[in-house]
């Protein structure tokens, strides 16, 4: 038995894992038996509660426009919830359409219209600036390389995104375009932090390929869990990895 457990709310895992975002539980899951730590992950999905109090970290990850106009209709169910538990510190790692269904809304490919739950103040439009060279219904594709510029860690991955999505109020970006597209092809961001939650669209999945910011991602959950122990300096011994 492990000396410590994490409980790790999976969001829509049997709907919203197109792109295998499942294997940031994967990466979590490593790099917490390096250092004593279960992670134990449970589903959550449609018609399920979701206790802002029974879960430590929440994977919400990505899927196509079908899944995600399912998911929308059961979220709201789930708003109250997962804003309690954002506002009090949650950690919550959100890909794609998980990122842009907790904002306001999100334009699908053919331009109608998704409600999000507008627990964060983003919103995620199928538009362009008419100067920028990306014309409307153009996907955003290929590999990308972010710079956080709080930290000064890298971060690569693959990004493959419909949605152009504008941060709002209280939200910063994960990290600065160095290549890529980001979030919008227009301001360099990629991705939002808030509070504790780190959205982005970055497949790979970002955890298994930026094992640095897997490991701080997980020392931000133990910490707020088992606030007496240093698991900066535990996870510090713990090599960076690249599945």
């Amino acid at each position: 038995m492990a000396d410590y457990k994490l409980t790790l709310a999976h969001l829509y895992g049997d709907l919203m894992n197109t792109y295998g975002d499942y294997g940031n539980i994967i990466a979590l899951r490593y790099y917490a038996k390096q250092i004593g730590v279960e992670i134990d992950d449970q589903l959550v999905s449609l018609n399920d509660d979701f206790d802002p109090k029974a879960y430590d970290f929440v994977l919400f990850g990505g899927g196509q426009d079908y899944e995600e106009t399912i998911v929308a209709n059961d979220l709201a169910g789930k708003k109250e919830g997962l804003k309690e538990y954002i506002e009090n510190d949650g950690p919550l790692l959100a890909v794609c359409g998980g990122f842009q269904l907790l904002g306001h809304y999100m334009e699908m490919a053919d331009g109608s219209k998704v409600d999000g739950i507008g627990v964060m103040d983003h919103y995620t439009t199928n538009m362009t600036d008419p100067s920028v060279k990306v014309a409307k219904g153009t996907r955003l594709t290929g590999d990308i390389v972010i710079k956080n510029n709080e930290t000064g860690e890298t971060y690569h991955g693959f990004e493959n995104h419909q949605g152009r999505t504008f941060l709002g109020k209280g939200e910063k970006a994960l990290g600065t375009v160095v290549s890529g597209r980001g979030n919008n092809g227009m301001d360099q961001s990629e991705g939002v932090i808030y509070h504790n939650v780190y959205g982005s669209y970055f497949h790979g999945p970002i955890f298994t390929r930026n094992g640095n910011l897997a490991k701080r991602v997980l020392a931000t959950a133990l910490e707020r869990k088992y606030p007496d122990v240093d698991w900066q300096a535990k996870l510090e011994k713990v090599p960076a990895e690249t599945f």
